[in-house]
Formats: C-alpha cells, sequence, structure tokens
C-alpha cells in the first residue's frame, strides 16, 4: 500500500479582529467590523460551499453564525483573545445561496457568559438561519 502525503496548502493569512483563523480564511469569510458587541462578516458561497441541494451546506452556515457571535461577544470588552463556545442553537429558515451577510449581537453580557444571536441574510434581505448561543472569553 502506498502512502502519499501533499504538502499543505498555502492560506492567506487574513485578520479577524485580531485572531488569525485559518478555517475561516479558508472558507473566504471576510470580516467587515466588530465593534460594541456587534460584528459583521460575509461570505461569498462557492460551489465547495453547497451540499447536494446546490444551498449552503448546514456546516457552513453554523460555523459562520459561531464565529459571527463569538467576534460580537469579544467586542464588547475589546478583548484580544478568542471565546469558547459553551451552546448554541440554529434554526435554517429557508435555503442560503449567493452573498450572504452574517450579524452577530451580544444580547446580554454576563461576569463570564455572553449571551448573543446571529443572523445570516441573504441578497434579497432575507434572514436565511438565526442562531443563538453563549459564549466564554478566552483566560489568558
Amino acid at each position: 500500500m502506498n502512502s502519499t502525503h501533499s504538502s499543505p496548502v498555502s492560506i492567506p493569512s487574513v485578520d479577524y479582529f485580531g485572531l488569525e483563523i485559518p478555517f475561516l480564511a479558508h472558507l473566504g469569510v471576510v470580516p467587515e467590523y466588530a465593534k460594541e458587541g456587534k460584528a459583521l462578516i460575509s461570505l461569498d458561497l462557492k460551489p465547495e460551499h453547497l451540499n447536494s441541494f446546490q444551498v449552503a451546506q448546514g456546516g457552513v452556515i453554523m460555523a459562520i453564525l459561531d464565529f459571527a457571535m463569538s467576534a460580537a461577544a469579544r467586542s464588547t470588552f475589546n478583548h484580544p483573545l478568542g471565546a469558547t463556545t459553551v451552546d448554541m442553537t440554529t434554526s435554517f429558515l429557508r435555503p442560503s445561496r449567493g452573498k450572504l451577510m452574517i450579524e452577530g449581537t451580544v444580547l446580554k453580557s454576563g461576569k463570564s457568559i455572553q449571551y448573543c444571536e446571529a443572523v445570516v441574510i441573504n441578497a434579497a434581505g432575507e434572514i436565511t438561519a438565526k442562531s443563538s448561543g453563549s459564549f466564554m472569553l478566552r483566560a489568558k
């Protein structure tokens, strides 16, 4: 049996509000802003993001919702480190296609946990998915 190892693909470095996140760079996520408990990111869907129905695969949608909420959580305190997802619930409301905008918002800022929500919005201005979650800011 022959084992071949491919060399790692070079992924461009992107500043995700002070963090380097290769997975998001690989997806093509574009950071727009994160400040005062709100975050906005975008993703222009490509064929590799799609499922057999030719719409965004659910895991891609959950990944971008998760990041939008964690970026919003970090922005509340200008936290330089990451945020750990404690829990997350997602609802898929309609198929996601084309260019997507993802808005994350902190609903309640606790001493150790940030309670957040996020929505995915398509080019027609429709919400295609929504999520809520709890995030713990990473300690130094």
